[in-house]
């Protein structure tokens, strides 16, 4: 899951969502192509976060003590969890300055307890994967396809998701959701479970809290008038289960920790995510979320101390967020904090023992990128008010 930070914009400035919300507009389609995801891959499973689907794929592919899994030094500590929670050890491998994967670091560090590697399509874009499905190949260990940041995509003529042995994905940074992801196998059938669901609280909170979400940016004015007595209803009983100690209704990765909690493994997204997943129009997403990071991309490329990680968008690829490298980023962070302008530092904590010894590259980048929002429920003034605001603080 995201780190994510987060300052109150002030009085009279337009809010800007960090995440998509929920809104008429998500499921207007307006004629658009579906367009490929991670679900075209193969056979699906559909759970409740990025990090459960880690954790199944492990199980999937036989993981176990004594094993190495490689991953890369630029992650997010939820990435790391899942396998520790199998017994086997994490190793780091060294990814370029623009986040690529560093195969020959890779090579040099496979012996005989590697059983596998994950690959990171860092916000939205892909590696190489026709490159690292062949050497995975060569050298028999298997491809965990880490699509976290890559819902919607195609790489090599192939939709993303269908170059891994196992894929993952996390629908609730593509959808108006609180809780989702997804395991995908185009290579092998899963022999996971169908997952079921974790009960009425869990199916009632999903739902309301992302109709919450909406409402707190302003959406969907006409259901919240309606959902008015319902929703402090529900406020309530919610502060007497918290108050009576009992167990979470929902997923600490929908509140973006880091832990990973073994009980959400054989429980399935709510039927509310899976609706939305299914309905939302997929098109409309990969459009604006294009349209919207071509706008930062030349609002924002030729500020002074700064520059996106990419040079360009390839066609075929939905972005995440927008990342930004920065020069000096400490002194911008805190401006941008104080202009209430929301923003992702990916990977900012490393696990532990991972620094510049071990990848420059990851220390830089989880220091230097900062990820503004592109995605597709973006209205015109909220992307108007963002980049001025980036603009001003860049440029102060």
């Amino acid at each position: 899951m995201m780190l994510t930070t987060i300052a109150p914009p002030a009085t009279g400035r337009p809010r800007v969502p960090l995440a998509p919300v929920l809104s008429r507009a998500s499921f207007v389609s307006g004629g658009l192509p579906q367009p490929p995801s991670v679900l075209d891959a193969g056979a699906v499973r559909l759970v409740t976060s990025g990090r459960i689907a880690i954790a199944l794929a492990l199980r999937e592919m036989g993981i176990r003590a004594g094993d190495s899994v490689l991953v890369p030094a630029y992650h997010s500590m939820s990435m790391v969890a899942p396998v520790l929670a199998c017994g086997a050890r994490p190793q780091f491998y060294k990814v370029g300055a623009d986040a690529a994967i560093d195969l020959a670091d890779v090579a040099s560090k496979l012996d005989a307890s590697v059983k596998a590697i994950m690959v990171t399509s860092y916000f939205g874009f892909p590696q190489p994967l026709a490159a690292v499905r062949a050497f995975c190949d060569r050298h028999g260990i298997a491809l965990l396809e880490d699509c976290a940041h890559a819902f919607f995509g195609r790489h090599g003529g192939r939709s993303l998701g269908s170059w891994g042995d196992y894929a993952i994905a996390s629908s609730m940074k593509f959808f108006p959701i609180y809780e989702g992801g997804a395991l995908v196998s185009a290579r092998h059938a899963l022999t996971t479970p169908a997952p079921h669901s974790a009960g009425l609280g869990f199916e009632a909170k999903a739902a309301l809290n992302a109709l919450e979400n909406s409402f707190s940016w302003r959406r969907l004015p006409l259901v919240h008038a309606a959902l008015w007595l319902p929703l402090r209803v529900k406020a309530l009983v919610w502060r007497l289960v918290k108050r009576g100690g009992a167990p979470a209704l929902t997923p600490s990765s929908s509140d973006s920790s880091y832990e990973f909690d073994p009980r959400w493994l054989d429980k399935r997204s709510s039927f509310f995510s899976r609706q939305v997943l299914g309905h939302a129009s997929h098109g409309r997403i990969v459009v604006r979320r294009r349209a919207n990071y071509t706008e930062l991309a030349n609002a924002l490329g030729s500020l002074p101390g700064c520059r996106p990680l990419h040079a360009q968008l390839p066609e075929g690829t939905c972005p995440w967020l927008f990342p930004l490298l920065v020069d000096d980023p400490e002194p911008l962070v805190q401006r941008l904090l104080a202009a209430g302008v929301p923003m992702t530092r990916f990977a900012e904590t490393l696990w532990p023992g991972v620094d510049a010894s071990v990848c420059a590259n990851s220390v830089h980048l989880s220091r230097h990128v900062l990820g503004f929002p592109c995605h597709q429920e973006l209205q015109p003034d909220e992307m108007a008010w963002l980049i001025d605001a980036i603009d001003k603080a860049v440029c102060t």
